[in-house]
């Protein structure tokens, strides 16, 4: 039997009360980030809103969260859900999501790490900075798990592939944008930088 088409989908919702409305548009914002596993940017939340605000109605769904454990996180130019940190320890315990985590040892995330702060950055880059020869297997992991994609290649001869971070990478970190990596100064002060 064939799949009878979806109906058009009532932006509007003109047949439901106006207090209700502001609700049920809500409603659709959390069910879309619910259903995706990759941050969903604003024009395809206007999709299922129209011409209400997104921005308002995200504010107000993160407000209604604020006791859940879940909350909405802006990643680049999108939002997804994600579940707080103080529920990590029980989602290990009762759920099998090991094969959600990073993994990645103390030097993959050193050198991923470089890769954010100096992007685009070529393999010769990061030797430079660790002082010895970046793997093309752990450019291999780090790639595998969305956290790199190349870069545009580097202008000299040769002209070598570079690095750069990706969605992904920040989802996983749960930054906002690059902006929100800490500096020099924030690492200094919490002994972790130079």
């Amino acid at each position: 039997m064939a799949k009878r088409p979806d109906p058009p989908l009532d932006r509007a919702l003109d047949d439901l009360p106006p207090e209700l409305r502001w609700r049920e548009w809500m409603r659709r914002i959390e069910a879309v980030l619910f259903a995706s596993a990759t941050p969903v940017p604003r024009e395809a939340l206007a999709r299922v809103v129209g011409d209400i605000s997104v921005d308002l109605l995200i504010a107000d769904l993160d407000a209604e969260l604020a006791g859940r454990p879940y909350a909405l996180a802006k990643v680049a130019d999108g939002w997804l859900l994600c579940t707080r940190p103080a529920y990590a320890t029980a989602i290990r315990a009762a759920a099998d999501v090991a094969d959600q985590a990073l993994a990645l040892t103390d030097f993959d995330l050193a050198v991923l790490a470089a890769i954010a702060w100096h992007q685009p950055i070529t393999r010769d880059g990061l030797k430079e900075i660790f002082g010895r020869e970046i793997g093309r297997e752990l450019i291999g992991r780090l790639s595998e798990q969305g956290l790199i994609a190349p870069g545009p290649r580097a202008p000299r001869r040769g002209a070598p592939y570079s690095f750069v971070t990706t969605e992904a990478f920040l989802a996983a970190f749960g930054l906002e944008s690059l902006r929100d990596l800490p500096d020099r100064e924030q690492l200094a002060d919490a002994g972790l930088g130079p």
